[in-house]
């Protein structure tokens, strides 16, 4: 009995420090995606439709390993501007993680943002593209697939370009996405 009452509390206390307190990306998707101010979709990469284009073979190789995009963009109003500011400090603290490797930072005439992703670099799980303009809101787009590597993204890119792929499917997504 005297063993139970010291390696219960150790226990107690292991759990508690390998338990997180911040929010993973995952929960924070789940947690807003039935939020009025968050617009949510999950695609699956077909929507793309890659298939009838003609690839070569770095950019097939680079549309296989794309399983499904998930996208969740906060629209700013006048009305939501407090609520706004909480968001993105949300997402800011949970892609501060040192899990997320930065690959890219972006600035443009739309806004800033940057491109992470999560596993190895010969083998990435999980990109994250996050886009923050203070006139529009902000927009996360996790691209989710199986062994995808930094020139993939690349490959990707152009194969969307030869795919003339103009945002069918998106619906208010695209029409924020475009600004």
């Amino acid at each position: 009995m005297k063993k139970l009452t010291t390696i219960l509390p150790i226990l107690a206390f292991a759990l508690l420090l390998g338990c997180s307190s911040t929010q993973s990306l995952q929960e924070y998707y789940v947690d807003n995606s039935e939020n009025p101010n968050f617009i949510s979709l999950d695609l699956p990469a077909s929507i793309l439709n890659l298939d009838e284009v003609d690839l070569t073979e770095e950019e097939r190789t680079a549309v296989e390993s794309l399983r499904k995009l998930n996208i969740l963009a906060f629209k700013k109003t006048s009305a939501n501007t407090a609520d706004y500011e909480v968001e993105k400090t949300k997402v800011n603290a949970i892609l501060k993680n040192s899990d997320f490797k930065e690959l890219m930072k972006l600035n443009s005439a739309y806004g800033k943002g940057f491109v992470k992703y999560l596993g190895e670099a010969d083998a990435i799980d999980e990109v994250v593209i996050y886009g923050n303009s203070n006139e529009k809101g902000f927009a996360l787009i996790r691209v989710l697939g199986k062994d995808m590597n930094p020139a993939h993204l690349m490959q990707l890119m152009q194969a969307i370009q030869k795919s003339d792929y103009k945002g069918e499917g998106l619906g208010e997504i695209g029409q924020f996405l475009k600004g």
